[in-house]
């Protein structure tokens, strides 16, 4: 809870929407299959014939589904704008990894300076070989 209180005003306020949205979207899913199960009593003689009663248990349990659905994929978008935003305000993460990744590029930069001056004092070596093999030769 602590990094929490060390977020900006704006951040509190987005995790607050969160959560209240996670628990909104889950208790219309246990609601909704709550009243779902319910639908599963033992016929009362009522004034309605069986059929009607039928047809509306019928429908009643679509329209429960459809919103245990949709509180279903509410949470899968929650859990997308989560990742979201630990991804664009995991600073210290992020930080860290453009370290390592300026580290390494530092080595391999000193690990090629050093292979350049190894190439260009051998090169030095064989053209100063060179020139000498040219200029004492007799069929210049």
């Amino acid at each position: 809870m602590s990094q929490s209180r060390s977020l900006p005003q704006s951040k509190e306020a987005l995790l607050k929407s969160f959560t209240m949205k996670l628990k909104d979207d889950i208790k219309a899913m246990l609601d909704n299959y709550t009243e779902i199960i319910k639908l599963a009593r033992v016929e009362e003689e009522t004034q309605m014939y069986r059929n009607t009663q039928t047809e509306q248990d019928q429908y009643e349990m679509e329209v429960r589904a459809a919103n245990i659905v949709r509180a279903g994929e509410s949470l899968l978008k929650l859990v997308s704008d989560l990742k979201q935003f630990l991804i664009l305000n995991d600073f210290p993460s992020v930080n860290e990894s453009i370290s390592q990744k300026t580290q390494m590029y530092k080595q391999m930069q000193n690990s090629s300076d050093t292979k350049l001056l190894t190439l260009r004092d051998e090169m030095a070596d064989v053209l100063y070989e060179l020139e000498d093999e040219y200029y004492s030769s007799p069929y210049k």
